[in-house]
């Protein structure tokens, strides 16, 4: 699978000269394959979020080079605007961003900066309200009279209806409850199978991560410390808790299982897989 975004080398440094200088990322390099659902996890202070405002331009390197398609982003720093139209990032708790007096007007935003037509911006307009699965009833509402999970929603849609060929997301089911977290994670599932588009998911949940990334790049000290699947990351339990993360609970619980003697087989990281693994171990009739 071809890349789309390649990162090489990258290091950002904040407060240059000053005795508050520090390398939030240093000498990172990373791809991400076109048509991905990618995940990134990372302590905090590991670089998540500097590397991901690098991927659209909102941060410039203060050394190595960010390839979009093969280009370097910064080779014209005019056109820079044009890369964020291909690059979507959705922040934490993005509904905060939400400034418009109706939600048409707040989907419409993005694309009318790129300049389209009014009935193409319509289009994407319907279209991304469709993929963040709310009604055309909305469309005419004060964005700040919706629920928190449907201001979240448009927020996102505000994002998609730019049609960007990346989309990233950092923590986008912060602060939501277990139902609201899963509506949003089945929504970027179907968006990401229907589209066809890089999906980028940072999170530190490791159980979002293993339920819904391809392919999983662990960050650590600035750095990528580790990438591979799921089952090849979370195979490295001791490794991961070393830099500060965890596994899934699926998978510690496979490992007790097998530790008590049971016949777990398989690499166990999410409760679907444990469920199969475990059940055909139960004896018929027992309770």
């Amino acid at each position: 699978m071809e890349s789309i975004i390649r990162v090489d080398n990258l290091t950002h440094t904040y407060g240059v000269g000053t005795p508050f200088q520090r390398s939030a990322v240093e000498g990172l390099s990373l791809d991400i394959r076109r048509g991905e659902f990618l995940g990134i996890i990372g302590h905090i202070g590991s670089g998540k979020s500097t590397l991901i405002q690098h991927l659209n331009g909102l941060l410039k390197p203060s050394s190595g080079t960010i390839y979009l398609d093969g280009a370097d982003i910064w080779a014209e720093p005019k056109k820079i605007r044009s890369v964020r139209f291909r690059v979507g990032l959705v922040f934490q708790y993005p509904e905060y961003q939400l400034f418009e007096d109706t939600v048409r007007k707040d989907i419409a935003f993005g694309p009318k900066n790129m300049g389209l037509a009014a009935d193409e911006v319509e289009r994407r307009v319907l279209a991304a309200l469709s993929a963040v699965g709310l009604d055309e009833s909305v469309l005419d509402k004060s964005p700040f009279a919706l629920s928190g999970g449907q201001k979240r929603r448009v927020a996102i849609a505000g994002v998609m209806a730019m049609e960007p060929e990346v989309l990233i997301l950092d923590e986008p089911t912060a602060g939501l409850d277990p139902r609201g977290r899963e509506s949003i994670l089945q929504m970027l599932r179907e968006y990401h199978e229907k589209r066809g588009s890089t999906v980028v998911l940072v999170s530190h949940s490791m159980e979002e991560i293993a339920r819904n990334a391809q392919r999983i790049i662990v960050l650590s000290g600035g750095g990528v410390c580790m990438e591979g699947t799921p089952a090849e990351v979370f195979a490295r339990a001791d490794e991961l808790e070393a830099v500060g993360l965890d596994v899934p609970q699926s998978t510690k619980i496979a490992a007790a299982l097998r530790r008590r003697g049971m016949a777990v087989e398989g690499s166990i990281f999410t409760v679907d897989a444990l469920a199969r693994a475990i059940l055909p171990k139960k004896e018929v009739g027992s309770c």
